[in-house]
């Protein structure tokens, strides 16, 4: 086992629950020819398997967010190709925490008039939630750790494990990768 770090969703158990959340995500939507917004760079390895489990036409475009200044605001860094006037989009995130990022891409994806919205989270930290934000496809709801692995980073490194791993260190200091 990795040193500083321990496993917490194994590659098995994330394939099992992705391929849960694509039949949920082509049943609701059957149809309706959703386009799937990506939030790069986290969610890129959800998306991926998400989007090959969804026996439903779809589109798929990116959004990237960058935020700046001592508050953090969110700005786009990327913005979507696909205009999202009267489609049905789904947000794909790595990670809901706080709610706050996710509060301000879905105002920007609403100002574009969809003509629905829904969420598809891989990762959930609803204890730590500062604002109600709907999460209609949730992955897996996980507590205070700090986690790498399957798209989630740590200082730009690990996003490419197949397991997701909780974090002692945050600087990483600690942390030898499982390879």
């Amino acid at each position: 086992m990795a040193e500083g770090a321990r496993p917490l969703i194994s590659a098995a158990d994330l394939a099992s629950r992705v391929a849960e959340l694509g039949t949920q995500i082509a049943s609701d939507f059957r149809g309706r020819s959703p386009v799937l917004v990506g939030v790069l760079a986290g969610a890129l390895p959800f998306l991926a398997d998400l989007c090959r489990l969804i026996d439903e036409p779809i589109e798929i475009d990116f959004l990237s967010l960058s935020r700046f200044g001592e508050g953090g605001r969110v700005r786009i860094a990327m913005d979507t190709e696909i205009n999202l006037s009267e489609r049905n989009v789904i947000l794909v995130e790595d990670i809901v925490d706080t709610g706050l990022t996710l509060m301000v891409v879905r105002r920007l994806i609403l100002a574009r008039g969809p003509e629905s919205i829904a969420t598809a989270t891989l990762l959930d930290k609803f204890s730590r939630r500062l604002v109600t934000v709907p999460v209609e496809y949730r992955g897996f709801e996980v507590g205070e750790e700090y986690l790498v692995g399957y798209g989630l980073d740590l200082a730009g490194k690990y996003r490419n494990l197949r397991d997701i791993w909780a974090v002692a260190d945050r600087r990483g200091e600690s942390f030898a990768p499982p390879w």
